[in-house]
């Protein structure tokens, strides 16, 4: 029997996935189908491996960013401190693989269950602060593993690095990338129905209660120190598994590199460029950044001033665009678009008819 949300259009339904912009059906479909094709062909179009590799690191960014999300986008928590999990991810993926009979894509599944159940005390004491205490506390995480990451080197290499074995060791290397993109883009695409899910449970609109006001969420009885550790979890369980797999794909880990404050800012900017409160924010910003990236670091080598064109790109977007690429497109749609309010302006000669019209009507 149809209810009162059944009648709704299907755009108010799609709230929170996609722009206003978007608002007609036809528009998303085709929006969606387009992004889809080029996703899936881009192995099939890139000029050569290069551009093959620079699309696998950019989806790595975009899981990373969209795995961020489940924390960042429904709490409104702002934490810099996923690259320690990352990293957890992909050394824990190394070690097991090169130690134990456990295959490639087992070992990551097993490395995020672990990188989960360390974030659950990390997420208990970090989730008491908020604000810039929390921020703190996160950043903190990341350089305590970097230090005991590069002093154990034993386990972990240390400064050398470590080498992890290839799970396709049969492969070339453009075979290699292609692989593991695809196996990213599914990734990316399990995370995103993962992020819809969440955004239309009770589980999510309770979490969006704690990033509106969180005070008066727990006013209202809601249990917000287990709603947040939750969503803390799933998303280092996340950003796990997409450490896991960039260990497999990458083959050579760093401390220096998986528990890195610069990515982890980047990660996040990402995920703020592209729009929090959409579906495909963080892969809309992980395209930008990631592809701003590779652009620069084309033109300007491996000298470190392609991060600083990148950061200046990135402090353009964020200071003229700050809730979000796709909110930007939105506010530049509507500043064309006519009768873009729902009320009306007047003009004074119609505002004097209209007078003149009522006076006229009282004689």
């Amino acid at each position: 029997m149809p209810n009162a949300s059944s009648t709704l259009p299907l755009a108010t339904k799609r709230k929170g996935l996609l722009p206003a912009w978007l608002s007609s059906p036809r528009q998303a479909v085709v929006a969606i189908v387009v992004v889809v094709l080029l996703l899936l062909l881009w192995p099939s179009i890139s000029p050569n491996p290069y551009m093959t590799s620079a699309g696998v690191l950019i989806l790595s960014y975009a899981t990373f960013a969209t795995a961020w999300s489940f924390m960042g986008s429904f709490t409104g928590y702002i934490s810099l401190g996923h690259i320690a999990f990352y990293g957890l991810g992909a050394y824990g993926t190394a070690l097991i693989v090169m130690h134990t009979p456990v295959p490639s894509f087992g070992a990551v599944l097993l490395a995020a269950v672990g990188t989960a159940v360390i974030a659950i005390p990390v997420g208990f004491a970090a989730l008491r602060l908020r604000g810039a205490s929390f921020v703190i506390v996160t950043i903190a995480l990341i350089l305590v593993l970097q230090l005991i990451f590069q002093g154990w080197s034993t386990v972990t290499g240390g400064s050398d690095g470590l080498t992890v074995p290839r799970p396709f060791p049969d492969m070339l290397r453009p075979q290699h990338h292609e692989t593991f993109y695809y196996i990213f883009l599914a990734l990316l695409a399990v995370l995103l129905l993962g992020w819809n899910f969440i955004n239309h449970s009770r589980f999510g609109s309770a979490l969006k209660g704690i990033r509106e006001d969180e005070d008066k969420a727990s006013s209202l009885g809601s249990p917000i120190g287990s709603l947040k550790l939750v969503a803390f979890v799933l998303s280092a369980f996340g950003v796990g598994i997409v450490g896991g797999l960039y260990a497999l794909w990458f083959g050579d880990l760093d401390p220096l590199y998986q528990f890195d404050v610069v990515l982890s800012v980047q990660i996040v900017l990402m995920a703020l460029l592209g729009g929090l409160r959409f579906l495909f924010g963080p892969l809309l910003g992980a395209l930008l950044v990631g592809a701003g990236q590779e652009y620069f670091l084309l033109s300007f080598g491996q000298s470190q001033f392609h991060l600083v064109a990148t950061g200046l790109l990135l402090a353009l977007v964020v200071l003229f665009l700050p809730d979000g690429a796709l909110t930007g497109i939105q506010q530049l749609i509507n500043r064309f678009r006519p009768q873009s309010t729902s009320i009306r302006e007047l003009s004074a000669e119609e505002l004097r008819a209209q007078r003149a019209g009522t006076a006229g009507g009282k004689d």
